[in-house]
């Protein structure tokens, strides 16, 4: 059971804290991804795992063994770079058992070794060339390729995929999952793309300023975001945020003047003349003729687009409510005109209620 326990852990550079007592659990075999911002804390800590980097406070086990102290070499893990880290004057047979060879394994268990890695990555074919003959895609196969032979408990992937482009991070998704159900290893990944985030993972560990905010199934990050946040980074396009206040006991009073009934996750959960942000999703704010047709209570608005983003079997619409910009969701769509008026229907029991001061999610 290989599971990757983090206790307490604190990550200093002199005065400056850059991850701040965090705790987590990995279990084994799961695919946990770390996402955030930029300085976040997120590769500070894969390295921290890794040994790359030490560790001021705090304890790391991997499969119930303390490795604060042990170098990386020891710590059976394979760390796969965005940078490729493969040797340019050897092919790429060479580059994937050339940790065997440093190991000093006999020669016919590395090329057994290697070939197993070939066959599951599909690099059969390629295994004579060098890495300027190589793709972006196909080097970075050749790069997991080399972390595989290694047969290690833990894979730890620092944000992989940065240096491809749309078409080929998509490929490489699917390639990493595959990998995933194939080898069935703890896997921790790094990335500060949200979709990476939600298509690959088991769960997701969202980072800010060094600490975690919230660890969830991608499904729980989107559905029930912990604050404002989770809810603008999790999902795309991101949750619209509409400020608002309570009136009485059911219902909320919008800027410019409109009412909606409290959202039934937060009822008996706020006051009167409280202060809250209405939070939905662009999937349940669509024109009428244009929308998924659901049952539950709906809120109706006419709003002037003044922006459409086509995306073929959607649009995306930018719209204002109460003078704030939201995005809207259109199916099957047709051209739209700026300024041109549209009824929209707000689906009620998918919104979100949030604190204004705190920016916690109000839920019961």
């Amino acid at each position: 059971m290989t599971e990757v326990v983090i206790k307490n852990v604190i990550k200093r550079y002199g005065e400056n804290q850059a991850v701040h007592g965090i705790n987590l659990e990995i279990k084994d075999g799961e695919f946990a991804v770390l996402v955030g911002p930029s300085g976040c804390g997120k590769s500070t800590t894969l390295r921290m795992i890794a040994g790359l980097e030490s560790v001021t406070e705090g304890d790391i086990s991997i499969g119930g063994r303390r490795v604060n102290d042990l170098p990386p070499r020891e710590r059976n893990i394979s760390m796969v770079f965005q940078n490729y880290a493969l040797y340019p004057h050897m092919t790429v047979r060479e580059n994937l058992g050339f940790s065997l060879k440093i190991a000093k394994l006999e020669e016919q268990k590395i090329a057994e070794a290697v070939n197993h890695a070939a066959g599951i990555l599909g690099l059969d074919e390629l295994m004579d060339r060098r890495p300027a003959e190589l793709s972006g895609g196909q080097r970075q196969r050749v790069a997991m390729g080399r972390a595989i032979v290694r047969e290690p408990d833990v894979f730890l992937f620092d944000e992989p995929l940065s240096n491809l482009d749309a078409k080929l991070r998509t490929q490489m998704r699917v390639e990493i999952k595959k990998l995933h159900q194939h080898v069935g290893n703890t896997i921790i990944y790094v990335t500060h793309d949200q979709v990476e985030a939600m298509t690959l993972a088991d769960r997701i560990v969202l980072m800010k300023d060094g600490y975690i905010v919230q660890v969830g199934t991608p499904l729980d990050m989107f559905n029930k975001p912990l604050n404002t946040f989770v809810a603008t980074f999790i999902g795309s396009p991101p949750m619209n945020l509409v400020n608002a206040v309570v009136q009485g006991e059911n219902a909320i009073l919008l800027e410019n003047g409109s009412h909606l009934p409290i959202p039934s996750s937060a009822k008996n959960r706020v006051k009167d003349g409280q202060k809250v942000l209405l939070g939905f999703r662009a999937d349940h704010l669509m024109p009428k003729g244009h929308a998924i047709s659901e049952e539950g209570p709906t809120g109706e608005f006419e709003l002037p687009v003044n922006l459409s983003e086509p995306l073929g079997a959607e649009s995306i619409l930018y719209t204002e409510i109460a003078g704030q910009e939201v995005q809207a969701k259109m199916l099957n769509p047709r051209p739209v005109v700026s300024g041109e008026v549209l009824k929209f229907e707000l689906q009620l029991d998918k919104c979100h209620l949030f604190n204004s001061e705190t920016t916690e999610a109000i839920r019961s």
